[in-house]
């Protein structure tokens, strides 16, 4: 068995309006899914990704209006990073972020910068063969796009702890010291250990946990395998969209292993995913109290084309 590269990354945020115009305007993804969180549904669960809703560009939050800002240590991922396909699409983008008040960092091949609640990100020239996984927007050229997930890095105080459930039952590939790739038939994503800086903090601007992929045949096995490594998993959740099992590696991060599909067309269609409030059916009887509370969004795809998101 192998997992297919990053299935999603999940982070907090604490303004969901914010977090919709930086992510669907100013970044270019789209909004494929607006839902609740199903272990606490009163707040909401925001998906980004490609044109498609693909595995392996889809970035979620959940909103907690008015978290306090985190900031990441052990135990955490604090740095997620996209592929883009060439240096002219990192000054595209650095001359983007820079319009709309974000500064970064420039480096061959690379650039870096925070999001507007603190959240690491980063930007590499891909240098795989993975198919690009590219969103529609009207002010970002297709060859200058996001193209999916290359990898993130994550806080450790010692790598080495980590190292035999990432290669050993994980089927990790190790690289070089710390970093590791995760590579499937289809696609593949990297895991790097930096040294922590001390113990975090979870809050706005931090990533909740990292979700891998897997085909949806493999998904039992692995939830044995683990099991029989002494990872104690969650049992197998129906999350609707995909299929969850749940652990922490040994440094602390949070992994998910989330299956390819069914996905989430099984209730939008197509066109038009991402543009109301989808609830699975086992939360379709709270809509009316849920859409009470839930903090009112805007339509990302109809404000795109009004030039309202940037």
């Amino acid at each position: 068995m192998k997992l297919e590269g990053i299935h999603h990354i999940t982070a907090i945020t604490g303004d969901a309006p914010v977090n919709v115009g930086f992510y669907a305007g100013t970044m270019g993804l789209r909004m494929v899914k607006k839902t609740v969180n199903q272990d606490d549904p009163t707040v909401y669960h925001l998906f980004y990704a490609d044109e498609a809703g693909s595995p392996g560009a889809d970035l979620t939050f959940f909103e907690y209006p008015g978290a306090r800002s985190g900031s990441p240590g052990a135990g955490m991922v604090h740095r997620i990073v996209w592929r883009v396909a060439s240096e002219e699409a990192l000054s595209f983008w650095e001359d983007r972020l820079l319009a709309h008040g974000i500064e970064s960092q420039r480096s061959p091949g690379r650039l870096e910068f925070n999001d507007p609640e603190g959240l690491g990100l980063a930007l590499t020239v891909a240098t795989v063969a993975d198919p690009p996984l590219i969103a529609e927007h009207p002010q970002i050229p297709a060859a200058l796009a996001l193209q999916g997930f290359d990898g993130v890095r994550a806080y450790t105080f010692d790598p080495d702890r980590s190292r035999g459930l990432l290669q050993e039952t994980l089927g990790f590939r190790p690289v070089s010291g710390a970093s590791f790739e995760a590579r499937g038939v289809q696609r593949g994503g990297f895991y790097v250990y930096d040294e922590a800086p001390g113990r975090g903090i979870q809050g706005a601007g931090t990533v909740h946990h990292i979700a891998w992929a897997s085909p949806m045949d493999d998904h039992e096995a692995w939830q044995r395998r683990l099991v029989e490594a002494g990872a104690r998993p969650t049992p197998i959740i129906d999350r609707f969209y995909f299929r969850s099992i749940y652990f922490r590696e040994p440094s602390g991060v949070l992994f998910e292993i989330a299956t390819i599909g069914p996905g989430f067309a099984a209730d939008e269609d197509q066109a038009h995913l991402g543009e109301s409030l989808s609830l699975p059916p086992a939360f379709e009887h709270l809509r009316g109290q849920l859409e009470g509370i839930l903090t009112p969004l805007p339509d990302p795809r109809r404000n795109l084309v009004k030039g309202v998101l940037r």
